[in-house]
């Protein structure tokens, strides 16, 4: 319904009509004859002004604004700041006419073009979680914020737009070995393909990716990000333009590009966003093509200490006891990708002092840091880790760090040097810190020698954090307490949260946090070890002198609000 079918309506054309007369806008005649061709077209008198361009846009807005009593805004020049962009969609924005303006604690000013769209406001204040507080601005100029947002984020190449026409591109069928060394040279560098790499560089940095993937499929390639551990698909590159971009890649790498048959391994360091970051590149040839998948070092994202992993104190506490030993050995465990090695360079970083002499033996070196002598593994001309280990014993070191035990010989290596007054530090593959033990002894290791050395064996995980922007009070299923082996009893009088999602999040969820499973060793525990106790034995006997399972600390963190009961089990699982 119009506002010309009610009185109200009747109330406020008179009312907007006495306004753009009394500031001049426009003349008696001019109106009343805009207000015929309105009526005759079904649409609102203001609109229909401001599109047919019968009143200057700024006037338009000018005259809303005080019929609403709603302030004015000039928008020209006028970029958001970037975290308030985050807050609401590219989508939302363009579709709505609205332009984030502010944020102030839990207010969010708008500019908008339209202010009797009230469900846009509503929109909004669901999305974001905020009040908003919306001003009047002249369409054209959202329009033209919009247009500078849009040219900002793709630095001139629309990924999309290119992906909806690639006529100009013929996709060979078949084999297609025989393109020339000059061809693929001369596609990988033009200019359109560096800036499609580009784009997809810094879209990584910008969402806190850890990895990129480029796959090619049977009839396009599809590209994703993984962010806070979980594959977000985006929209990929044509099919066309596939071994373009995989030909910039090895070229960034310094890699063989004639050569596909084979899985080539690179990296190559960007700046962008202010950040200097690592990448680390492998190549895997499919049977559509080689995918690429990207790892993502941000040197910058690395704790500069232990405290600012943002443990729990009962963690943090056994941890720092650990690393201020003068000998013995500190074994960090987990799966892939569970953050070990961000924990153990945390250590290093707090150790790292003048007058102390740190040597690491890593397969690759992930993050070069200052001050520090890294040693990279080369298993194909003999320098593995047990015969990188031997020499590094010959340079006076005081604490060694050994990126994995992955053999017997390295184990039996690393734990004499703990034995002769080295600190070690490693990581093993386990699932719990008590099976570092059981696992070692597998490995060939002498009881007596772990039981003497260990220090402590720790297990982590890394969970999913919650968006605090758009998380909601939530009842927890009792099916899920019962599945999982939870008394219910634990969230009794506890507020838990649930995953929402915004545009400043991923699906409910923003940023990672790590757990940890400490198991320290004290006397009866080495006296354990020697009497040859199996896993689950010494996990009681962990229990018994207060280690925290990793269980208990995933639900720890939904009790804090922190993240919600599935991201806790979903990395703990029944453990």
């Amino acid at each position: 319904m119009s506002h010309k079918d009610t009185g109200e309506g009747t109330a406020y054309e008179a009312r907007i009509k006495k306004i753009l007369l009394r500031r001049g806008a426009i003349s008696e005649e001019g109106l009343a004859l805009a207000q015929a061709e309105a009526a005759d077209a079904g649409i609102r008198l203001e609109k229909f002004l401001a599109d047919k361009q019968r009143v200057p846009p700024a006037e338009m807005a000018l005259a809303l604004a005080e019929y609403l009593q709603m302030p004015p805004m000039v928008l020209t020049h006028f970029m958001p700041d970037r975290h308030v962009q985050e807050l609401i969609s590219p989508e939302v924005m363009v579709r709505r006419k609205i332009i984030p303006v502010a944020r102030i604690n839990r207010t969010l000013t708008v500019a908008v073009a339209d202010p009797f769209d009230l469900m846009a406001i509503d929109e909004l204040a669901t999305q974001t979680g905020l009040r908003i507080v919306a001003v009047v601005a002249p369409e054209q100029d959202i329009q033209a914020v919009l247009d500078r947002l849009k040219a900002q984020s793709t630095e001139g190449l629309d990924l999309e737009e290119l992906m909806k026409d690639d006529s100009e591109v013929q996709v060979v069928e078949g084999d297609d070995e025989d393109q020339s060394l000059d061809e693929m040279l001369e596609s990988a560098e033009g200019a359109p393909v560096i800036r499609m790499v580009n784009m997809i560089l810094v879209e990584a940095l910008r969402t806190g990716a850890s990895d990129i993937h480029i796959e090619p499929m049977e009839k396009k390639v599809r590209l994703r990000y993984r962010i806070d551990g979980a594959l977000v698909e985006k929209p990929g590159p044509p099919k066309g333009l596939q071994n373009a971009v995989l030909s910039r890649v090895k070229i960034m790498s310094d890699l063989n590009i004639a050569e596909r048959r084979i899985p080539q391994d690179g990296r190559f360091n960007i700046k962008a966003l202010g950040k200097e970051v690592d990448l680390r590149v492998s190549i895997l040839p499919t049977v559509f093509g080689e995918k690429v998948v990207m790892r993502t070092l941000d040197k910058s994202s690395l704790a500069p200490s232990l405290s600012a992993l943002g443990l729990d104190p009962k963690a943090e506490e056994a941890m720092q006891y650990g690393i201020r030993q003068p000998h013995g050995i500190i074994l960090v465990t987990g799966p892939t990708g569970s953050g070990k090695t961000t924990t153990l360079y945390s250590c290093l970083q707090e150790l790292n002092k003048q007058d102390v002499n740190i040597i690491t033996c890593e397969d690759p070196v992930e993050y070069q840091l200052g001050g520090i002598n890294q040693v990279q593994v080369h298993a194909k001309v003999g320098l593995t880790f047990a015969s990188a280990l031997r020499s590094i014993l010959r340079q006076d070191p005081d604490i060694v760090l050994v990126g994995e035990i992955r053999d017997g010989e390295t184990a039996q290596i690393a734990l004499r040097a703990a034995l002769t007054g080295h600190l070690v530090l490693s990581t093993l593959h386990t699932n719990d810190a008590p099976g570092a033990v059981t696992r070692l002894i597998d490995m060939g290791v002498e009881p007596f020698m772990l039981g003497s050395s260990l220090i402590l064996s720790q297990a982590q995980r890394l969970y999913r954090k919650l968006c605090n922007a758009c998380k909601r009070p939530t009842e927890i299923d009792p099916e899920v307490l019962r599945t999982n082996h939870i008394d219910p009893k634990e969230f009794e009088g506890v507020t838990v949260y649930k995953a929402v999602g915004c545009p400043r999040c991923n699906q409910g969820y923003k940023g990672r946090g790590a757990i940890m499973e400490v198991f320290l060793i004290n006397d009866e525990i080495r006296q354990g070890i020697l009497r040859g106790m199996n896993t689950s034995e010494l996990r009681e006997l962990g229990r018994k002198h207060g280690m925290i399972t990793l269980k208990q600390a995933g639900l720890s963190r939904v009790k804090e609000g922190v993240t919600t009961l599935e991201a806790a089990l979903e990395v703990t699982g029944g453990e």
